[in-house]
């Protein structure tokens, strides 16, 4: 018979625990990312007049304390907002090289696909909206930052098409603003009414540029109607 001899402090010892671990802290990026996305989505949802300080540290898990180291006002918050979300560098660089190949429909294209596209977030749509009714003077940043640039580039490059004849003699930037105002109708009716779309995204942009552009473009010599003399 084998006889095993524990010791009493082997008995007794108890085991050690496990280290806690402390949560890690959050950055000051993320941080200030996790505010923005509050307030953007509160924004969206009730307005600029209708969001408070302090549901937007609610929504972010802070205190309004905190809120306000990192944006001291509503309208910076709002700034901030614009300024994470108005990303066009790319988007620009990619109209810029369509003008310069006079690729009428591949430009119009790219303005159109990159608000009409499946997923796209209406929250930008929202907060102008918003900006609009209630009369802030935020609509008037809102309008710079988001759609002013892009206003300009097609109206500019509209009116080069019409000196070199490609397109009929009309006023581009009341073009320009029917071509957007082509694209915010359909988000509206779509993104924020949630009519459901019948043709594809890609089908529903080239309707829209065809239709568009057929009311631009110059009509061949052959299909001109005879003028009586």
């Amino acid at each position: 018979m084998i006889t095993f001899m524990v010791s009493d402090h082997l008995l007794t010892m108890k085991r050690a625990k496990p280290s806690a671990r402390r949560p890690s802290r959050t950055s000051g990026p993320e941080r200030q990312a996790s505010l923005i996305g509050a307030a953007a989505s509160l924004f969206a949802a009730n307005g600029f007049q209708g969001t408070t300080t302090k549901a937007i540290a609610k929504a972010a898990g802070v205190s309004e304390a905190l809120l306000f180291k990192y944006f001291p006002t509503k309208r910076a918050l709002y700034a901030a907002i614009l300024a994470e979300k108005a990303q066009y560098s790319e988007l620009r660089e990619a109209v810029e090289e369509a003008a310069k190949k006079q690729d009428d429909a591949g430009l119009f294209t790219l303005l159109a696909s990159y608000r009409i596209k499946k997923g796209a977030d209406p929250t930008m749509l929202r907060l102008l909206l918003f900006s609009a009714l209630e009369g802030h003077e935020l609509s008037d940043m809102f309008f710079q930052r988001q759609y002013r640039t892009f206003h300009d580039l097609l109206a500019h490059y509209i009116g080069k098409r019409i000196e070199s004849g490609a397109f009929r003699p009309v006023d581009p930037l009341l073009a320009a603003r029917a071509f957007f105002g082509i694209i915010v109708h359909h988000r509206l009716l779509h993104d924020i009414l949630g009519l459901p779309m019948h043709r594809s995204y890609e089908d529903t942009i080239n309707e829209y540029v065809s239709l568009f552009l057929g009311g631009l473009l110059q009509p061949s010599p052959a299909f001109r109607p005879h003028t009586r003399t």
